[in-house]
């Protein structure tokens, strides 16, 4: 089994609110050992240029490929371009999350499982949740 996690960075959402881009930008990624190691080691590389990666969701998967997870989001979250933005220095599997997605996501759910459906309060954890399902399929 491996894991997959999202993480995110504060000071990379701070600077991709201030260039435009959203301040729900969040890394996806597959480990294929523990995603905890994983986040860890992205603080030790400075991944994107940021040392302040935080796990906020992970899931045992099955063994997959992280390209191909990373394309099947990339249908319907844009990935951030590590050479239009060269200050996250060529950090791949970087997502600019659209929070109307996530809510809808978030409805379709709630009005699924039969619980009230009122808009609801978006948390990280509901976006990591969001891209987890999306990379699954």
């Amino acid at each position: 089994m491996t894991d997959m996690f999202v993480a995110m960075s504060r000071s990379l959402q701070a600077w991709a609110a201030d260039v435009g881009l959203t301040k729900h930008v969040y890394k996806l990624g597959v480990a294929t050992e523990d995603a905890d190691a994983a986040v860890a080691a992205l603080n030790e590389s400075g991944f994107a240029g940021r040392a302040d990666w935080k796990l906020v969701r992970k899931q045992s998967v099955e063994a997959t490929d992280e390209p191909q997870v990373l394309a099947r989001v990339g249908g319907r979250e844009m990935a951030v371009d590590p050479v239009y933005y060269p200050q996250i220095k060529g950090g791949k599997g970087i997502f600019k999350v659209k929070i109307a997605n996530v809510e809808n996501h978030v409805l379709v759910r709630r009005a699924l499982a039969g619980e009230q459906t009122r808009q609801p309060s978006i948390k990280p954890v509901d976006v990591a949740d969001y891209l987890i399902r999306s990379a699954i399929g």
